[in-house]
This record gives C-alpha cells, sequence and structure tokens, in this order.
C-alpha cells in the first residue's frame, strides 16, 4: 500500500498528530477546512479523520448539539456521507480522550472587566499560569485558575460572595502561587497586558512561564510545556534557563524533573 503524505498545513492532520488536548470548537473549524478545500477526492485516511473526529465531538457535545452544529455546515450533505461511510474499525481512538473545550481568552477578559468594577481603589493582578500562556496566545486548553504570583490584591478579596458568584458564571477563580518557583529576575519582565479601570493587568514573560513550568512534575505542565515549546525559540530558552535557574537548581528534586521535561522536548541534556 502507498503511503500518503499527508499535508503539513492542515489543520486537521496538525491537531490529530499533535498528541495535544483539542479545543472541541477549533477541531470543528478544522473538519470544515478539510472539506472544503479543491480537490478532486479525499483520501481514505483523511475520510477516516473525519468520520472519528465527528465521533468524537458527538460524544463531546451531546448528539442533539452536534446535529445542530452539522446541520448548519455548508458541507453537511459530503460530512453526513462521511460519517455514515463503512470505513471500519476507529483509526483515531484518542481524540475522543483529548477533546475539551478550551478556556477563551475573551472569557478571561470579560472576568477581569467585571472584577474591575469592584476594585474601587488602584490594584494591581500579576497573572501566571495557563491563564498567561492562553492571553499572550500561546496556550490552548481548558482552565478554572486565574494563577496570581505571590500575594493577590486585597480589594477583590474582601469580597468574597462577589468572587463565588464570578466564579460560577464564568467557571474562572482567582488563585495564587508562590515565586520561588519562578526563574530569578522574573519580576523584571513581567509583560504589560491591559488595564480595566483601577485593575492593572500584567503577564509573566513567556520564558519565564517556560521555565517554571520545566521545573515540574505534573503532567499537565508537561503537556503545556510541549504545546509552549513549538511557539518559543529554543535557543532563548536555553539562555534563559543558563541566566536564571540557579536557585530552582539547587534543589536536586526539582532538576531531575527540569531534566527528564527537557529530554522529552528535545531528546537533550539540561542546557549547561
Amino acid at each position: 500500500m502507498p503511503v500518503v503524505v499527508h499535508a503539513v498545513d492542515s489543520p486537521l492532520w496538525s491537531l490529530a498528530l499533535g498528541g495535544l488536548p483539542i479545543d472541541a470548537g477549533f477541531l470543528a473549524a478544522a473538519i470544515e477546512n478539510e472539506v472544503s478545500q479543491p480537490r478532486d477526492n479525499l483520501d481514505f485516511r483523511t475520510r477516516l479523520l473525519i468520520r472519528d473526529s465527528l465521533a468524537a465531538l458527538e460524544i463531546h457535545w451531546g448528539r442533539n448539539e452536534a446535529s445542530l452544529w452539522l446541520n448548519g455546515s455548508p458541507n453537511s450533505a459530503m460530512l453526513r456521507e462521511i460519517r455514515d461511510a463503512d470505513l471500519g474499525e476507529t483509526g483515531f481512538p484518542s481524540l475522543t480522550r483529548r477533546i475539551m473545550d478550551a478556556t477563551k481568552s475573551e472569557t478571561v477578559l470579560q472576568f477581569l472587566r467585571e472584577l474591575a468594577l469592584h476594585c474601587p481603589q488602584p490594584a494591581r493582578l500579576e497573572i501566571g499560569g495557563a491563564i498567561a500562556g492562553i492571553l499572550a496566545g500561546i496556550l490552548s486548553r481548558h482552565t478554572e485558575d486565574i494563577v496570581i504570583i505571590d500575594e493577590m490584591p486585597i480589594v477583590p478579596l474582601s469580597q468574597h460572595e462577589m468572587l463565588r458568584q464570578l466564579a460560577d458564571r464564568f467557571g474562572l477563580r482567582l488563585t495564587h502561587f508562590q515565586s520561588h518557583y519562578l526563574p530569578t529576575g522574573w519580576q523584571d519582565r513581567l509583560r504589560g497586558f491591559d488595564r480595566f479601570g483601577n485593575l492593572e493587568v500584567v503577564l509573566l514573560d513567556p520564558a519565564d512561564l517556560f521555565i517554571g513550568k520545566l521545573f515540574s512534575q505534573r503532567i499537565k505542565d508537561r503537556d503545556d510545556l510541549r504545546a509552549m515549546s513549538s511557539q518559543l525559540d529554543k535557543s532563548s530558552l536555553e539562555s534563559r534557563f543558563r541566566e536564571s535557574t540557579a536557585a530552582l537548581s539547587s534543589d536536586s528534586r526539582l532538576v531531575k524533573f527540569a531534566a527528564e521535561n527537557w529530554y522529552i522536548l528535545y531528546g537533550q541534556s539540561l542546557p549547561t
């Protein structure tokens, strides 16, 4: 059987082969893009991928919502034909496990705007964690935590009922973590993001976010590293590691995690 080489610019194949969590909306858009391309026909593996992607969406969204999307598709007839075709057993079983609803940057912005309405005095949020990556456009996944570095502003925290209501409505909550897990000098590299009334928001530098996660053993941080490694310059990450991780590297346990993560990402030992 001839080997089929799939286009590297195919969003659907990129999602399927990337091995990372997949936003349901991105998957639906990638399916539409794939069947809209001018070609005589779709090869068998692509049709199989489309069929399995449609099945994953139906499991994730439920039959009614999936049917509504399919009915509204300009390619509905073709998609139904592929969905109902006898293509054999599932070829991409991981799709169902990897599909999720990514936290959208606009949802985070709406949360911050409403939070700002409850800040009568100037306040500053220094955001790290996955939300910093999402707002910077280098991560796409689900999270419920807006992670604040070190201390959180006193004014919003004094309004516990308001924060509870925001968490219920937006699916987001303010949490915090200690900066001793970050590379040295992170404060000087914070990136201004936006101001919402009295609320100033700054983001952890992407390279510092990467380095901080490098020293983690959590699987979700390892997956974040895999996603960010394709967006960030490796030589810059190596320089940041050499220049700013002396304190982190004094802990042999953390160094072990960093070495394992770096090897998984690049197949190499840690920069020296």
